[in-house]
């Protein structure tokens, strides 16, 4: 057998992308909940006032506030040990800065993860996914503030107390790294330098200052929240989550194999070697002196970074680009960390190449670089489904893109990597995060909501449902 005995097959959702029920039960407005709905060539819009008659997904999303005791009783269908989620920031303190938390926002989640445990599914729960509360965007410019620490590390102590005994497995910040490009700033820290205008999501104001200033008071909380959960619990494990977009060079050429290492270094890996190392990379201070930043650090800030380690390691997955040092080479189309297309790849309808040998090579050089345990948890192809007359879902082509990329996962367990699970993204049809659209679906469950706001939330199973079942069944061994 492959994969190891206890190894956690599952899935993965996100409250923003999920939940809906925006304005219930005493939640605040997320940075999310700002954000229009788009479409691929067609940008979704950061509305810092809401705006009467535009249709904003996250607002409705799937209904999974409501439906998770049938979502997860779909979950538990297919056999799975593990459900990554997360927790609204807004449902426990809705401006962020409260003294005390939301009992109805605590008590939901209490009763998902007891959802979950009826099953024997182990909750991975995500503390910070995507949704600052607006208020403390409107307060301090969230993440920009070394404020963010202390409220961040109250909503932690407010869950880590609550869900004590229940929950084991712990996330910080989902895909932290995002913040060392523009895509991050809002989505990833509710950074926002215009609060008056929408302006279209990719092209919001950004000084790049703000972002590493707002990573380090990220990575002090981050470590400050690990230090916390062991001490509340020490049977707490506490991981980073890093969106892992692996690279090549272009060529053969030392220009672009360099360039491909300067991306590797900055994308790939400055985060998680914070994290995971405990200190800042010495590569760093060349481009920080190169691009005109300094961090500013308080005292006992470095030993903070050196006690909170992350005890593991996770990361999403979902395609690679190559680095040319040809300014006039064309970034690939859909690609949204930068780089440019690998002739020797396919890609997705929405443009991202896809490349299953590139988990198993991202897999072997993770493990290499830190020797933590490992788990893939988002990875999956959006793509747009269709109901057959008959009402099945075929998708086939899902099938074929997660069975190739389980079986480099395989082939790097035989390599020596220590891999914990594989939670795919989007395991029921949500609200993507990067257009704001419905079409671009990953599920295994297909839901029946649409981009102009009509559907009745209805869940139907794919093909792939019944094919990940027999996977899970066979721990990874039949994937025919």
């Amino acid at each position: 057998m492959t994969f190891r005995p206890d190894f956690l097959w599952g899935g993965a959702t996100a409250a923003n992308q999920c939940e809906g029920a925006w304005d219930v039960d005493g939640k605040g407005i997320s940075c999310s909940d700002i954000c229009t709905g788009g479409k691929f060539g067609q940008s979704k819009m950061i509305t810092p006032v809401l705006q009467e008659g535009t249709f904003y997904p996250s607002r409705e999303a799937i209904d999974h506030y409501h439906r998770f005791k049938e979502d997860i009783a779909l979950f538990a269908e297919m056999g799975f040990k593990c459900y990554r989620f997360s927790i609204a920031w807004t449902r426990i303190f809705p401006n962020g800065d409260e003294d005390s938390p939301n009992e109805a926002g605590l008590q939901h989640y209490e009763e998902v993860i007891d959802e979950c445990l009826k099953y024997g599914i182990e909750p991975l729960i995500t503390i910070s996914h995507y949704e600052v509360p607006f208020g403390l965007t409107k307060k301090c410019n969230a993440w920009t503030s070394r404020e963010m620490i202390d409220y961040f590390l109250n909503y932690c102590r407010a869950i880590f107390t609550r869900y004590k005994g229940k929950v084991k497995y712990w996330l910080t910040f989902n895909e932290i790294n995002s913040s060392t490009a523009a895509m991050g700033a809002l989505l990833n820290q509710g950074i926002l330098n215009d609060l008056e205008h929408p302006t279209p999501f990719m092209e919001q104001p950004d000084l790049p200052k703000q972002r590493f200033q707002g990573l380090h008071h990220m990575f002090v909380a981050s470590a400050k929240a690990v230090q916390m959960a062991h001490e509340i619990d020490p049977a707490y494990k506490v991981g980073n989550m890093m969106l892992y977009a692996a690279s090549y060079p272009l060529t053969c050429s030392p220009d672009d194999v360099l360039k491909n290492q300067e991306y590797n270094r900055i994308m790939n890996y400055f985060c998680s070697d914070v994290q995971c190392r405990g200190a800042y990379p010495s590569y760093m201070s060349r481009y920080f002196k190169e691009h005109d930043i300094t961090i500013q650090k308080q005292p006992g800030d470095d030993e903070i970074l050196k006690a909170g380690t992350v005890d593991f390691y996770t990361f999403s997955y979902y395609m690679s680009s190559c680095q040319s040092a040809d300014p006039d080479k064309q970034k690939g189309e859909g690609n949204i960390v930068g780089g440019v297309p690998n002739p020797y790849l396919k890609a997705s309808d929405w443009g991202w190449q896809i490349d299953p040998k590139g988990l198993r090579y991202s897999l072997n050089e993770i493990y290499d670089r830190y020797g933590l345990p490992l788990m893939v948890v988002e990875n999956g192809l959006g793509a747009k489904d269709t109901i057959e007359a008959d009402g099945s879902i075929n998708d086939d082509y899902r099938i074929d893109y997660l069975r190739q990329h389980i079986r480099q996962m395989a082939e790097a367990v035989k390599d020596g990597v220590d891999l914990m699970g594989y939670t795919p993204w989007g395991c029921i049809d949500l609200v993507s995060a990067s257009t704001g659209e419905y079409a671009k679906r990953y599920g295994f469950i297909y839901v029946e909501r649409y981009d102009d706001g009509t559907g009745d939330f209805g869940r139907r199973r794919k093909k792939s449902f019944d094919w990940y079942k027999k996977v899970i069944a066979s721990n990874g061994e039949d994937l025919d």
